[in-house]
């Protein structure tokens, strides 16, 4: 199975990359996560995806906040998959890094989820992989399931609820 490579800008991220750890050890998908900044440590977060394909990465995730490059920077030296997640924080409250992570021009995608998505991150990075691994197609098939029965279960007595 091919792993996921979460990368984030700065530590403080982690509560939000914790997310989609879980969501990827739940799935038992093999991870490995790093701090390396667009900015700050260019030459690593641009060796690290040149190299992640080779390394058995078919997809990435980057975190960041504020400016948010770091999903560009990454996204521009490999062509695997990449996601974004931009994350709230600073004096726009994850405006920028919104508009950071989904505004890439055109031959540099970046798959961009909501401010703080890191669950939804590490779902699609599993739906990307689970196109050629049909045992991990069967374990987000049955995720999808659960959920929603989760869901009917609440159904069942709202309207008590409601009148109550």
């Amino acid at each position: 199975m091919k792993k996921v490579g979460i990368i984030m800008g700065s530590d403080s991220d982690l509560p939000i990359v914790k997310k989609a750890t879980d969501m990827l050890s739940t799935l038992d998908i093999p991870f490995e996560v790093h701090v390396y900044s667009a900015h700050r440590t260019p030459v690593e977060a641009s060796e690290f995806a040149k190299n992640a394909r080779e390394r058995g990465f078919g997809v990435l995730i980057a975190a960041a906040g504020m400016a948010a490059h770091l999903a560009g920077a990454i996204a521009a030296n490999t062509t695997l998959p990449v996601i974004g997640i931009p994350c709230k924080g600073g004096m726009m409250d994850g405006l920028d890094a919104l508009l950071s992570t989904v505004q890439m021009p055109t031959g540099i995608p970046v798959a961009t989820v909501a401010l703080n998505g890191a669950a939804n991150a590490a779902l699609l990075a599993a739906q990307i992989i689970a196109v050629e691994d049909a045992d991990l197609a069967a374990k987000l098939d049955a995720k999808r399931k659960a959920d929603a029965a989760v869901v009917l279960e609440k159904d069942k007595g709202i309207l008590d609820r409601v009148n109550g």
